[in-house]
């Protein structure tokens, strides 16, 4: 399944109710679920962080429904065609994950 049928399937599922929320509610969710992500992520608690991925790409997902956003071309025209990773203000030994 592709990111653009998942991005569908989820606003047939739940845009009535996002519409409804609005976007301000949908951006405070997001800010919770990264929020609690970080928190995982300072724990290294893989499963957790896995839980909190999918739950922020969700959250991502019913922000570029409500506004009406395709999000998988330009995120294959950005990250996959494209490498912005030379702009990136990355630390000198980025290979440290402590």
């Amino acid at each position: 399944m592709e990111l653009r049928e998942i991005q569908r399937i989820i606003r047939e599922k739940y845009y009535e109710i996002d519409s409804k929320s609005g976007e301000l509610f949908l951006l405070a969710v997001l800010f919770e679920e990264v929020g609690e992500l970080a928190e995982a992520v300072r724990k290294r608690e893989i499963p957790n962080i896995k839980e909190e991925l999918v739950d922020v790409l969700f959250m991502v997902l019913s922000l570029a429904n409500l506004f009406d956003l395709d999000l998988e071309d330009r995120l294959i025209e950005k990250y996959v065609k494209g490498d912005p990773s030379k702009d990136w203000d990355l630390p000198h030994d980025h290979n440290n994950n402590n």
